[in-house]
């Protein structure tokens, strides 16, 4: 995200995203299968109980492989029964994603939409940071599967990242008493470097196969890291607030 390259990437990707019809295809996934045939109870019980032995393997021991055949092991479904309903692993993860990030306003974004004041704004950037990451404990291996996709140039999972940091960075522009309709000025780009910055936090702190390999599986090394990207929010936003003043 850092470079111009990568910013016009990340914009193009974020129309692309904005442009489709992604609730008429929802209804239209669930509605039929990929042949075509209308989904009856039986054909509906079939898709739910495909996505619930994907979260099934998704809570399971992080050593065991997430992949099609496993997911469809898991369901005691032959292979093509599965590819009935998802082409592959990204659309079935895409489709396990959405209800978790429908939850996500309730879970940190709310915490953005009011102005947070002067005289608490270090109180306020920590609560949202906790959130943020309490968030990501709950879907830990379901995120970094997401992101590592994204980081192999996954299209569509990297259009979910990026469709999933959007509501905060532009909440953040706000809360730094920014233009919205500036999308190419210093804001966003603060914006987007403090989202970054607040993602790679939660990754690390999430991710306990690295925290064991760099000897630090401790709660208090996490607690110091939360605290300092939240002071990083706090200087960020009162930086800018001064600047409009």
């Amino acid at each position: 995200m850092g470079t111009k390259a990568d910013e016009a990437a990340v914009e193009k990707m974020a129309k692309a995203s904005s442009a489709r019809p992604r609730a008429s295809a929802t209804a239209k996934l669930l509605s039929h299968n990929l042949n075509g045939q209308r989904l009856g109870r039986k054909g509906r019980d079939t898709r739910d109980r495909i996505l619930a032995a994907t979260n099934d393997l998704l809570a399971g021991p992080p050593d065991i492989e997430i992949s099609l055949s496993a997911v469809a092991r898991q369901a005691s479904l032959g292979m093509t029964s599965l590819y009935n309903y998802f082409n592959d692993l990204t659309e079935l993860l895409v489709a396990v994603l959405e209800p978790v990030m429908a939850t996500a306003e309730d879970e940190y974004i709310s915490l953005l939409r009011s102005r947070w004041d002067d005289a608490v704004l270090g109180e306020r950037t920590l609560a949202f940071v906790t959130a943020y990451h309490g968030f990501w404990i709950k879907h830990s291996r379901l995120l970094h599967l997401r992101n590592r996709m994204a980081d192999a140039q996954n299209e569509r999972m990297m259009l979910h990242r990026v469709g999933a940091a959007q509501p905060v960075m532009r909440l953040l522009v706000e809360q730094m008493d920014g233009d919205l309709s500036q999308s190419q000025s210093p804001l966003f780009s603060m914006a987007t470097a403090l989202m970054t910055g607040l993602e790679r936090v939660v990754t690390v702190t999430t991710d306990m196969a690295l925290q064991h390999i760099l000897h630090t599986p401790n709660p208090l090394g996490r607690t110091h890291l939360l605290k300092a990207e939240a002071r990083l929010l706090e200087l960020g936003i009162r930086d800018y607030r001064n600047l409009a003043a």
